[in-house]
């Protein structure tokens, strides 16, 4: 019998767009079953130094009624091998302008030691959170200066 491949993935997912739409969808069609991790509020203020626009209860809602999503859970850490340990995932799904950083050559190497391949799919150039947090906040600005 087959094994079930499990993959993960994990991200703020605040102003949700195609382009977290495109990932979720190209990680699905590369796994069985797909755990999206949701960053809290917390986390988000404390790795970004910024607030969400959409709370997190709203945020794992909207990710749980897409169907290439199986399980919601909250990222709680950006420890990934903690998030290993907790889900047992086989493949990991990030966007590839992680790729060849410090940060991530380290989280791959720490993830061949236990089986995990760690697959980088393209980054939305078009689309993304921060431009469109950027263009709210360049509305909001002009509206208060009129």
């Amino acid at each position: 019998m087959k094994k079930k491949i499990i993959g993960y993935t994990a991200g703020v997912y605040d102003l949700f767009h195609v382009g977290h739409l495109n990932i979720l969808k190209k990680a699905k069609e590369n796994c069985d079953e797909l755990i999206v991790a949701v960053s809290t509020d917390e986390l988000v203020e404390k790795y970004k130094n910024k607030k969400t626009f959409i709370p997190y209860e709203e945020r794992a809602e909207i990710l749980s009624h897409i169907n290439f999503v199986d399980k919601v859970v909250p990222q709680e850490s950006m420890d990934k091998m903690e998030a290993w340990k907790k889900y047992k995932f086989d493949i990991m799904f990030v966007g590839d302008d992680w790729k060849g950083t410090d940060k991530w050559n380290e989280i791959e190497d720490e993830f061949k030691k236990v089986g995990v391949e760690i697959v980088y799919f393209p980054y939305t150039k078009c689309t993304s959170s921060s431009k469109i947090r950027e263009l709210i906040d360049n509305n909001l600005k002009i509206k208060t200066y009129r």
